[in-house]
Order: C-alpha cells, then sequence, then structure tokens
C-alpha cells in the first residue's frame, strides 16, 4: 500500500487510527530499507512463497546499496555442490570471520617486542572468551589459506578460468597470495619462538633478491633494521591490519564483479566448445536470489562457523603460543609455517637465491597469465588430458617439495643432541620437567652410576634409566655433514640446585641436562665435546609429559 502525502503523522493517525498509522509507517521504513521489500514480501520471502508480479523481489538487486553485487537470480546447475564445491562463498566467509574476530584482538594488542606476549598472555587469561576468538582468528586464517587453493584448483579443474574470464583469474591469483601474506604477517604477531623464527626464515630469503643491494633493501625495508625488531613487527602489524586487508576488499570487489558479469561458468559438459552460455539462463532453470540462495548461504555461513567452533569447543584445537621471543636462543628445528614448508623444501636444493626468489617468482607469473597461454578452447574433462594431468603433476611436486621442508629430511643432527632434546625441549615440559618437584633431589646424577639415584626419587630414577636406555641406541659411528665422526664414552648427567625461595622453603629449582662424549676426529673449535640445556622449575608448575 502506497502512503499518500500527509502535512502531519497527526492527520495520518485521524484517518486511520494509531495501530494502523504505526504498521504503515514501519511497512514505509523496511521497504526503504531493503529498497523495495515490504513487510509481507519479507514474510513472502521467509515462507518461500512464490513472488508476485511484477516481482519486488528485483528490486534489491537493481536499486538497493547491497544487493545490486549479486544477481537477481542463478542457473540451477551452479547452485548445487558441483561445480563450485561453494570454495568461494567460504573463503569470502571466512574473510569476514578473520576481520570480526581481528578487530576484537586489536583492541588488546599492541604491536611492541615488550608487550606484544604479554598482550597474548593477557587475552588468553584475563580477557571474556579471548582465547576462544584467538583459536577462531588462527583456525579461520590457515582454512583460508585451504579453502584459497582449493577454490582455484577448482577452477582449473573446470576450465573455468578460460575466455571470457582471464582476468577474474587474475585477481583471484592476487587474492591468494595476499591470503597467504596475511596468514604470514598474522603469524608473527604473537612474538613467540615459533613465530619468530619462522618468519625470520622466511624473511631472510629477502636478502637473496638479486641483486644483492636490491635483496638487502628489500630485507631492510620489511624488517626495519638488519635484525628483526620492533621496526619488524611494527611493520608486519600495519600489513596484517591495514594494508593487505585494503588490497583484500578492493579484489574481492573487482573478482566478484567480474563472477557476476560473466556469469557463473556452468559445469563443463553442459556447453558446446567454445561457448559461454552462462549469462543466458533459460526461464524454467533460474533459481531466485530472493529467498532461494540467500536462505542457501546463510545456512553454509552458520555451518562455516560451526566447522570453526566445534574443534575448539571439544578441546581438539587451540592456537599455539610458545615461550616468549629470544633472538639468542634458536630452536632446535626451526621451520617455517606449514604453507611455506615447499618453498624451505627447495631450498634444500641449492642456491637460495634461484630457489628462493627467482624460481617462485617464475611459478606465480605463469600460474597469472595461464589463461592467455592455454589455446585450448575445450572445457571438457576428455579433451583436457594434459593441462589436467600437468595439475596433479605439480600437486604431487608441491606435497614432496613440503615434505623436503620438514626438519627431518636431508637435515643430520647427532643422535646425542636429539636426545637431549626430547628429554628437555626448549617449549614443551618433556620427561626431565614433568618429575615431580619433590623429587628433583639437588645433587648431579649421572646415567653412568644409576645406583646413587636415593629410592625415594622414582620418577627420577625411571627418567635416567629412559635417558641410558637412549642414549646407548645411538650409534658410535655418524656422518655429519660428510664426515664421518666416532663417538666414545657418551653419557650424560643432570644437576639440579636449589635456585629461589625464602630461608628454609625451595620454592625453584635450576635444571642442567649435560650430554658428554668422546669424539673422533677431535673437534678443536669445542675442545670439550658435549652439549648443555638448562631449565628453571617452580614447585607449582605441576608439569605433566602430555601437555
Amino acid at each position: 500500500m502506497r502512503l499518500e502525502p500527509f502535512a502531519t503523522l497527526n492527520e495520518m493517525r485521524k484517518q486511520y487510527g494509531l495501530r494502523k498509522t504505526f504498521m504503515l509507517k514501519l511497512d514505509d521504513a523496511v521497504t526503504r530499507l531493503t529498497a523495495g521489500l515490504g513487510i509481507n514480501d519479507l514474510r513472502g520471502v521467509l515462507r518461500g512463497d512464490p513472488p508476485g508480479k511484477p516481482n519486488p523481489r528485483v528490486k534489491p538487486h537493481t536499486e538497493g546499496a547491497i544487493f545490486h553485487i549479486w544477481p537477481s537470480f542463478y542457473h540451477v546447475a551452479v547452485t548445487r555442490l558441483y561445480p563450485t564445491f561453494r570454495l568461494g562463498l567460504i573463503s569470502t566467509a571466512l574473510f569476514l570471520i578473520e576481520i570480526i574476530t581481528g578487530l576484537f584482538l586489536m583492541i588488546y594488542y599492541t604491536p611492541a617486542p615488550g608487550t606484544s606476549y604479554d598482550n597474548m598472555l593477557r587475552i588468553l587469561s584475563n580477557v571474556p572468551l579471548g582465547q576462544f576468538v584467538r583459536d577462531i582468528h588462527r583456525l579461520a586464517a590457515e582454512g583460508m589459506v585451504v579453502a584459497v587453493w582449493l577454490h582455484m584448483g577448482r577452477t582449473y579443474l573446470t576450465g573455468s578460468y578460460k575466455k571470457p574470464r582471464q582476468f577474474t583469474w587474475a585477481t583471484g591469483v592476487i587474492l591468494l597470495l595476499v591470503t597467504i601474506g596475511l596468514s604470514y604477517t598474522g603469524y608473527l604477531l604473537p612474538w613467540d619462538q615459533l613465530s619468530f623464527w619462522a618468519v625470520t626464515i622466511g624473511a631472510s630469503m629477502a636478502d637473496a633478491a638479486p641483486p644483492p643491494e636490491v635483496g638487502k633493501a628489500v630485507a631492510l625495508l620489511l624488517k626495519g633494521a638488519p635484525d628483526l625488531g620492533a621496526g619488524g613487527l611494527l611493520r608486519f602489524y600495519l600489513l596484517h591490519v591495514f594494508a593487505l586487508p585494503l588490497v583484500a576488499i578492493l579484489f574481492i570487489f573487482v573478482h566478484y564483479y567480474k563472477v557476476v558479469r560473466h556469469g557463473h561458468s556452468l559445469p563443463p559438459g553442459m556447453e558446446a566448445v567454445g561457448e559461454d552460455n552462462a549469462r543466458k539462463v533459460p526461464q524454467d532453470k533460474r533459481v531466485p536470489f530472493l529467498p532461494d540462495i540467500f536462505t542457501n548461504e546463510i545456512l553454509w555461513f552458520g555451518l562455516i562457523v560451526a566447522a570453526m567452533v566445534l574443534p575448539i569447543a571439544l578441546n581438539l584445537y587451540h592456537a599455539p603460543l610458545e615461550h616468549a621471543a629470544n633472538p639468542q636462543s634458536t630452536p632446535l628445528h626451526t621451520v617455517a609455517p606449514w604453507y611455506f614448508l615447499f618453498i624451505q623444501g627447495w631450498l634444500k636444493l641449492g642456491d637460495k637465491t634461484f630457489w628462493g626468489v627467482i624460481f617462485p617468482t617464475i611459478l606465480v607469473g605463469l600460474l597469472m597469465f595461464w589463461p592467455y597461454l592455454d589455446y585450448n578452447p575445450s572445457r571438457r574433462y576428455g579433451d583436457r588430458k594434459i593441462a589436467i594431468g600437468a595439475m596433479f603433476l605439480v600437486i604431487g611436486a608441491m606435497v614432496l617439495s613440503s615434505f623436503m621442508g620438514t626438519p627431518g629430511f636431508a637435515v643430520v643432527t647427532a643422535p646425542q643432541i636429539e636426545i637431549s632434546f626430547n628429554f628437555m625441549p626448549g617449549e614443551k615440559p618433556g620427561p626431565i620437567r614433568s618429575i615431580p618437584f619433590d623429587q628433583l633431589l639437588p645433587g648431579t646424577w649421572s646415567t653412568d652410576n644409576l645406583d646413587a639415584i636415593p629410592d625415594n626419587a622414582p620418577e627420577l630414577q625411571r627418567v635416567m634409566k629412559d635417558l641410558r636406555r637412549d642414549l646407548l641406541a645411538v650409534p658410535p659411528v655418524q656422518v655429519l655433514n660428510g664426515v664421518e665422526v666416532r663417538y666414545t664414552k657418551l653419557y650424560a648427567e643432570v644437576q639440579i640446585e636449589n635456585f629461589q625461595g625464602p630461608p628454609g622453603q625451595v620454592t625453584t629449582r635450576h635444571i642442567v641436562l649435560a650430554i658428554h662424549w668422546d669424539e673422533q676426529p677431535f673437534d678443536t673449535v669445542k675442545q670439550q665435546p658435549g652439549y648443555f640445556i638448562d631449565t628453571v622449575v617452580h614447585r607449582d608448575s605441576k608439569y605433566t609429559a602430555g601437555e
């Protein structure tokens, strides 16, 4: 019903009554807000009623500020799970989750080395739902990387990058790079050992960019100093919360505009070779956006949120946080984030400049311009055997390269050093820290004299026996970095001393794990071959080996 103009609201009330006047004004407000849909129209949308004639549900797409970016109808073939698998929607939904949770975390975070780690501890312990929001933010970030990769893989597999969608594909490649950049820059912000050294590895590749002068300048610009510190953390923070999200939002709109402009590509078998009928949707094949597509996308968004919440609620996933970043202490096995493992694998093949900079740049350029290089007009699977085979070959190479990037591949560490980190790791409790505080008896305990350990420390006895067993299993002859080394007299000592506490009461003990051996040929640099790790344990720590 169209409202007639009234001089005053009071005159309207006199003609229609108070209740009807209120409903008419409410309907008018809803119609303005939805750009054409009144209350009864919205009821019809929610009930799934067929639209009237003329169809009022088209107006929001032509006059609205939001719905105009969506088409008013879709082809029925692209509303099913295949061929899109909803991967574009999933990627966008995860990006929205990142923005919402990121804004919450920004309130309690300061990008400075002296406070960032303390802020993380505060978020996890003192901020209501802080750990939950951080877990969602981290899980959505990694899920977004996976979803965007799968989305591009699906687009390639179905040939949806072909004419006229070449530029749409190029914007998708840019969004993939931005997604990886967002995850990588956010990786550093907790400022713990895991993030600091993982980002240090990646940032060091900038030094390898040719020519050397350019590489050094890029590295200095990225890190803000010769070493990663306050300047680098601030730069990564600004990239993460401002520059990269701005680029992402811009290209998401460009990407989606091009998708709507050309239409969602149909399954390959539904079109003749060289034809594109995505925008020529017959009347009997149309599915209206309101309510069908809109409610379906809301359902998918709910499922995505549930998929994020469920593993956290079941205590199956929590965002990791290790000790505070320490530039002076390098962990034994330092690796880049999992989505960069394939590059770390390439670096083990040889020259860092070629495998870390030049080769990835060539691959990104090839990926972006592939639609302009592929002259095959057919999107059908049977006509693209070479292209599809090449896709799975590349996937296999990426998986193999990622395996090569893991710490244990082509990196030989002396077994005794591995053993020391297994028994007293830097970022986990480990067997030695898990010994009850009252059984951490002051003294020096050796694997060569287990009988000296008192009977009132059974856990200390057990751990020392396990340590002796592992040391006896170390082969006496090893090849390290191409040199044959012989080890003899391999044994371990655990030195425990009272460290802190009021008079008559010890609250903290200092523990040193020392691995000793004789080495042939003798290493003149060390003079006394051995490996030492120390830690401090508080009475109230209550470590358990499973933590």
